[in-house]
Formats: C-alpha cells, sequence, structure tokens
C-alpha cells in the first residue's frame, strides 16, 4: 500500500522523460494525474489508518542488500503520514501553477515527480539506509529545477545548495553508521536497532552526544538552522514559483522529521544532555531569522527569512520533547509547508504579474480595479496565519509548542514568543509597502490573474481556514504517535515525576 507512494511517480517520471516526442500538454496532464492520484491515495491511507494506535502501520518488508544491511523497510505512523498527505497536495499544485509552454518539458515534469517520489521513501523508510538514499534521491532533480529554470545566479544558487545538501547527507551517513557499528546490529533496520540490547541508549554518553551531533548538523543544514541556513535565501530567490513552493513546504521537512525520528527518537539520554542547548540554539535561528526578514526588500527573502525563523519554533519543541511540544512540532511542519507553500505562491503571481518583488517599486497591489485584489487578500490570510492569528492553523500550532515547551525552557520560550511578534512586524511592512496605497506607475494596469493561479492559491487558503477552526482533523492521526514518543523521553518522564 506505500510502495504506490514510491513507485508510481517513480514509473510515471521514466515514461515521461523517454516517450520520443511527448508534447507539453501531454507531460503535464499526466503528471497532474499521478499527482493528484498520489494525493487521493494518501487521503484513502488516512481514512483506514488507525489513529489510536502509535505503532507503525502497512508495513513492508523485503530484503534486499543483506551484506550491507540495507532492506526495503517501509512503515508509517501519526509522525509520517501527515506529510505524506501535504507532500501529495503541494507535489500537485507545484505542477499546477507551473507555466503551460514550460521550455524542456519531459525533464521538468520527470523531475517534479523524482522528488515526489523522494520525498515519499524518506518519510516511510525505516531502514537508515534506505532513508538516507530516498534523502538523497531529491538532491540532483531540484538542482537541475533551480540551475536550469532558475533566476540569473541559478548556477550559484543551485551548486550552493547541492553543496551544502551533499554536507549534510555526509554528516548523516556517518552518524547512522556509528549507530550500526557500535551497536553491533546485523542490519540498519530500526526495529532491529532498537531491539539490540538497550539500542543505543547502551553507548556511553559521549559516544552518544558524537552522534547525535552529527545528525543535528547534518539535519540542520536542511531545516536550515543558524548558521547553516545562507543556501536557502539564494535558493528561493533564484527559483521558480513551483519549485519554491516545493522547497518551503515539504522539502526543508526532511531536515525536522530526521531530527525528530533518528534525533530525538533514538537518543533519548544524550537528548536530555543537549536540549538546552537545542532550546537556546532555536531562539538564535528565530530572532536571527525574524530580524533579516525585517532588513529586506525583497518579498521573496522575506518569506525565506521568515522560513528561518518559523522552523526553529519546531526545533524548540524538540528540545522540550514532551507530548504536547511534540504534537505542536509536526502541526506546525503542516502548518508551515501550508502557509509558506501559499505565500510562495502569492509572490510568484506578483512577481509575473507586476514584473518585480522589490517593495521600493510595487504597492498598491490590492487596488480593485487595475491591481491584484484576489491574490493581495489570499496573501493577507496568508500573512495572518504566519503571524499566528486566532481562526487559523498557524496560530493552533505555535499556541501547541509554547504551551508545551514553556513548562521546560520558559525564557527561551518567552524569547521565541518575542519572534513571533516580529512576525507581524516584517509581514506587515511587507503587506503596506506592497499592497496598499496608490498603485505605482510602473505596475499599473496589471494583467488579470489565469484561474490556474487563483484555484491553488484558494484551495491553500481553505485548508488553512479548516485546520485553523478544526485542528483535530490533525491533531487525531499524530497524537498517539507524539504521546509514545515523548515517554521514552528522559525530559519528560523527569517532568511528570515533579507533577505527580
Amino acid at each position: 500500500m506505500l510502495s504506490v507512494l514510491i513507485w508510481l511517480p517513480l514509473l510515471g517520471a521514466a515514461v515521461i522523460a523517454f516517450w520520443p516526442n511527448l508534447s507539453g500538454k501531454t507531460a503535464r496532464q499526466l503528471s497532474l494525474v499521478i499527482t493528484v492520484g498520489l494525493f487521493l491515495w494518501s487521503l484513502v491511507l488516512a481514512g483506514i489508518f488507525d489513529p489510536d494506535n502509535p505503532a507503525l502501520q502497512f508495513k513492508e518488508y523485503i530484503p534486499w542488500i543483506k551484506p550491507l544491511g540495507l532492506n526495503y523497510t517501509l512503515g508509517v505512523d501519526g509522525l509520517s503520514l501527515p506529510l505524506v498527505i501535504l507532500n501529495g497536495l503541494l507535489i500537485t499544485i507545484a505542477i499546477a501553477i507551473t507555466d503551460l509552454f514550460i521550455s524542456r518539458h519531459q525533464l521538468y515534469y520527470s523531475s517534479i515527480l523524482l522528488i515526489s517520489a523522494g520525498i515519499s521513501g524518506t518519510f516511510l523508510s525505516q531502514n537508515l539506509l534506505l532513508f538516507l538514499l530516498f534523502y538523497e534521491v531529491e538532491l540532483i532533480p531540484l538542482y537541475l529545477l533551480i540551475g536550469i529554470w532558475g533566476g540569473k545566479r541559478k548556477g550559484y544558487a543551485a551548486t550552493k545548495f547541492l553543496l551544502y545538501t551533499a554536507v549534510s547527507g555526509f554528516l548523516i551517513l556517518a552518524s547512522f553508521l556509528g549507530i550500526v557499528w557500535l551497536t553491533h546490529t546485523l542490519d540498519f533496520d530500526l526495529d532491529t536497532i532498537s531491539a539490540t540490547a538497550l539500542g543505543v541508549s547502551s553507548l556511553p554518553l559521549t559516544t552518544q552526544l558524537i552522534l547525535l551531533g552529527g545528525l543535528l548538523i547534518g539535519f540542520g543544514i536542511k531545516i536550515p538552522l543558524f548558521p547553516f541556513h545562507t543556501w536557502l535565501p539564494d535558493a528561493h530567490v533564484e527559483a521558480s514559483t513551483p519549485v519554491s513552493v516545493l522547497l518551503a513546504g515539504v522539502l526543508l521537512k526532511l531536515g525536522t522529521y530526521g531530527l525528530l525520528r533518528f534525533g530525538v527518537g533514538l537518543f533519548p539520554d544524550a537528548w536530555l544532555v543537549v536540549s538546552p542547548w537545542v532550546a537556546s540554539w532555536a531562539v538564535v535561528s528565530v530572532l536571527y531569522g525574524a530580524f533579516c526578514a525585517i532588513s529586506q526588500k525583497d518579498m521573496k527573502k522575506i518569506v525565506a527569512y521568515s522560513s528561518i525563523a518559523h522552523m526553529g519554533y519546531i526545533l524548540l519543541a524538540f528540545a522540550a520533547a514532551n507530548s504536547t511540544s511534540l504534537l505542536g512540532a509536526v502541526m506546525q511542519m503542516v502548518s508551515h509547508g501550508l502557509i509558506s507553500g501559499l505565500m510562495f505562491l502569492t509572490v510568484g503571481v506578483v512577481y509575473r504579474k507586476a514584473g518585480s518583488r522589490d517593495l521600493d517599486i510595487i504597492q498598491g497591489l490590492l487596488n480593485p480595479e487595475r491591481g491584484l485584489p484576489v491574490i493581495g487578500t489570499i496573501m493577507i490570510m496568508a500573512v495572518m496565519a504566519s503571524a499566528g492569528i486566532p481562526g487559523l492553523v498557524g496560530f493552533v500550532a505555535e499556541f501547541i509548542i509554547f504551551r508545551g515547551s514553556m513548562e521546560v525552557f520558559p525564557v527561551q520560550t518567552l524569547l521565541c514568543m518575542i519572534g513571533t511578534g516580529l512576525t507581524s512586524v516584517y509581514f506587515l511592512i511587507m503587506i503596506n509597502k506592497a499592497f496598499f496605497g496608490r498603485l505605482s506607475e510602473s505596475v499599473v494596469n496589471l494583467p488579470s490573474v489565469q484561474w490556474r493561479d487563483r484555484i491553488p492559491a484558494m484551495i491553500l487558503a481553505l485548508i488553512i481556514v479548516i485546520l485553523g477552526i478544526q485542528p483535530n482533523l490533525l491533531v487525531r492521526l499524530t497524537d498517539a504517535s507524539t504521546t509514545a514518543l515523548a515517554h521514552t523521553q528522559p525530559l519528560f518522564a523527569h517532568h511528570l515525576a515533579e507533577k505527580v
């Protein structure tokens, strides 16, 4: 049941890439059929998923390369299922908003389908080497998407992304090899590692800290966290709108998911030691990202730096590692994916219609006759969600994180809450300059926005509202898994004992 999410897009990518003289229209339609099918199938899985069972479900196991300990082991739980659904949604939207006359269309659509397969495989893998294999699968397609269809400095941005991600993969691989070698396990399956004596917890604490450090930096590059963040603004600025939607919406979640699954999950004792430092690291990323966003003039850079800040909230939740904060972390992953995807989509429409993203050039875009009133309204709603306005999903996710982390790290939580206030500052500056006031003379009589841009934006906006009003739709899926993971954490057990 899970392999469909991996092998269908791989098969589709092969067909589109190697079918001779395939027209752009046919390639686009085939890609949409595949991605819509994947999204609907993920919803079917959610419908038959047992939310009260924290264990892995729909497990698949096929021995693959035994000498390497590499097995085809898949499974899904409340930590990964929401992200699988998010992937299906955003991949579909990325294809839907792609230019109808995109150049080298066969390579373009096959690259997006390869990314879809890699992301799904990463979220579903229960073997460390298989996880890393899928983690790296998206590297080359995304490099091509930025390097071929990007902006003026696309080569620089794509190469920088490639180098940073390569270092990330090397550090993660080194830690994975150390885990298996030092625990004397026979393969890289998570179940096998956990069942070997006491698993990673049987290792000396210093050894655990070294291995965990490799994962923290490796996944920290991908998230990205300060000071490993510099590749992200460049990649976003040069990437096309569909690629930015994917990059912010779901690709960054590979880092947070990996850190949750393999950092918090495998190293509870070491995590107890590093958690205060991790919480402080989260504060630095949140405040740094917020202040950088305030100083930007490019709308895309503002949204890019806001991503760095909002991913810091997830790190704070990981540091607290209790059932409430971890639930908020998964919700924030989904929330940020929806909100950032919507903001990059609307910024892309503004750039395509107005010809600029510079706040010193564009203004008054909310003009009902000659501006972009519908897109401006949706953008304002997305900004409100990112700023944590009640009734939208951003508020629910951040509130749950702060509620959980306040018990463990009150000072760091208060500092991160300042970051939430700063979110309102830099987004209000952006909205005020770009959408209010008198319409700029340089951008008058803008062409009308097509429905293929409006409909995806409206769908994302509707989901943001629905999950804000009824967050239990998401909480129900993930609560049991995050609670089970939290009960393995010594920090959570310590605070629970204090309450008793």
